[in-house]
This record gives C-alpha cells, structure tokens and sequence, in this order.
C-alpha cells in the first residue's frame, strides 16, 4: 500500500520565508554540486547554515527540497518576456527570441539545473514533466503561436507551427547548448550566440518564409 503523497506546508511570515529561502538556496548549491543521489540532508542542512530539525520542519524529504528548487527555476524561466507581438517583423523576432533565449539556457547555473533535472527525471518522473512543460513546452507554445499569425497574414507557409517553433529552438541551440551543458565548453559569447542565432533564423526562413514574384 502507497502512502497518499503529503500535502505541502504552509508557511506565512517573514520569518518562515527567510529562512525557506535560506534552505533552498543552500540546497540548490548542494544538488548542483553533488546531484541528487550525493547530497544528503546533512550536508544539505550544513550548506544552509540550519540543523537537520529545522530543515525537517520546511521539507518533509530530499525529495521534496528538490522538488521546490525545480519549480523556482521553472517559475524563473517562465519570467523570461519574449516579445512575440505579432505585429513585429519576422526576422528581428526570430532574431531576438533566440538570442535571448540561449542566453537563458546558458546563463551560470542553467546547465547544472537541467543537468540535474535530467538525471532524476527517469525515477520522479512528475518533477520531469512539470519541469518541461512549464518551461520547454509553454516557449515552444508561445512561438508557435507567434508563427501561425505570420502564417494567416501570408508571411510565411508552415503547416506545422509547434513543429516548426522547435526546430528553430533546436537549431539555435547547435554547438552552443550541448558542449556547455556537458561542461565541454564555457558559456558562449554574446558574439557567437548572435551569429548561430543569425544561421538559424536564415535557414528557418529560407525553409518557411512565403517566396514572393
């Protein structure tokens, strides 16, 4: 017989808040640096600066510590503003959306969050898929969103959008993302994120965008 998962503890105060933020972050440091199946509550307890009591009175487990960093950061990346107003050009939103949003993934820290991520998806599943689809799957989403209005008013001839938002996001990951997430590579620079995010865009639109006589 499965336990019934507990719900969450409510806390209020400033007090309660502070120090919540103070396990957290101390958490997050611990699981960056050691993973999930290295870090312990000790340890975890010890890089927060608080007792193992206190720690058990904010999360019940190792698990659910973890689950809260995974939902800041996907909370954090969904605060990332892309401007997909339909009524800017195609070019310069393509533009700016993907460097933008490489910057983002390649930002210190990014790598070790999803690094992570990964690693523990296959055995809680649940933190994996809501880490996608809070991040990955609602970007997707919005772009394609972006280019179905271009694809009304004639701009471009796409006839699957979602399909087509990804592969732009996966060609301006190329030779960027990889090599940084697996630490064979620093952070791009700016320079080189804009001329990838430049290929990108001119293949995607010599694909999709509507050839006019």
């Amino acid at each position: 017989m499965v336990a019934a998962k507990p719900p969450p503890l409510q806390l209020v105060g400033d007090e309660d808040s502070s120090k919540r933020r103070q396990i957290v972050d101390g958490a997050r440091k611990v699981f960056m640096d050691l993973g999930f199946d290295g870090a312990s509550m000790g340890e975890i307890a010890r890089s927060a600066g608080v007792s193992k009591g206190t720690l058990y009175v904010y999360f019940a487990d190792k698990s659910r510590l973890f689950e809260a960093i995974v939902e800041e950061e996907s909370l954090e990346q969904g605060k990332m503003a892309f401007n997909f107003d339909p009524e800017r050009d195609v070019t310069a939103t393509l533009m700016d959306f993907g460097q933008a949003y490489i910057q983002l993934l390649c930002r210190p820290g990014g790598g070790s969050a999803i690094r992570t991520v990964m690693a523990i998806a296959e055995r809680m599943p649940e933190v994996g898929r809501r880490f996608y689809n809070n991040v990955v799957a609602l970007t997707i989403a919005k772009l394609a969103a972006y280019l179905e209005a271009h694809v009304r008013s004639g701009d471009l001839d796409i006839e699957d959008c979602p399909l087509a938002a990804t592969q732009f996001m996966q060609m301006c990951q190329a030779s960027l993302f990889m090599p940084f997430v697996f630490q064979a590579a620093p952070a791009p620079s700016v320079e080189r994120i804009a001329e990838v995010v430049g290929s990108a865009t001119r293949m995607f639109l010599a694909a999709y965008r509507v050839k006019r006589d």
